[in-house]
């Protein structure tokens, strides 16, 4: 299968995130329907630090749960025909925060679709500082217009 690299501009194509809410900044591989790499710089000015923590800021940990699945998201939106349709997040589960990320860190996440089918993907993704897990997480992902295709009525 084809391996894709995406610039902040490309990822723009690819899904719906806009920032201040785009939790990625570059995807250095992204494996349609298999897999997603890449990463998220924490710039000293990023909106969330001022209120989370004043004197301690770090990345709150819903948004780093959010760069996962933003970073999954691309592996099922590069499938044909997906690209710039909706992905929600319906589930988390097994979520783990082993360290603070702080401004100026440089947050590596590595995804992997586990099964994709009818509109409905099971993930697992994780980020890493210096190569060192500092959260990881399992979560379900729906694409609501492959999903239609389905629905039987009565």
């Amino acid at each position: 299968m084809n391996k894709i690299k995406l610039n902040k501009d490309g990822i723009l194509e690819y899904q719906q995130n806009r920032p201040p809410y785009l939790m990625i900044d570059e995807a250095t591989e992204v494996i349609p329907g298999i897999s997603s790499k890449g990463f998220k710089d924490f710039k000293p000015d990023e909106w969330f630090f001022k209120v989370h923590w004043k004197n301690d800021p770090n990345v709150p940990g819903m948004l780093q749960i959010e760069s996962l699945v933003q970073m999954s998201a691309l592996s099922i939106l590069s499938l044909p025909g997906n690209k710039g349709k909706i992905v929600y997040l319906t589930s988390a589960n097994n979520l783990k925060f082993y360290k603070k990320i702080t401004p100026g860190n440089r947050l590596y996440i590595e995804t992997k679709i586990k099964g994709f089918k009818r509109g409905l993907a099971s993930c697992e993704g994780t980020g890493l500082i210096d190569k060192k897990v500092v959260c990881k997480a399992d979560f379900n992902l729906i694409l609501p217009d492959e999903i239609k295709k389905y629905n039987l009525k009565n």
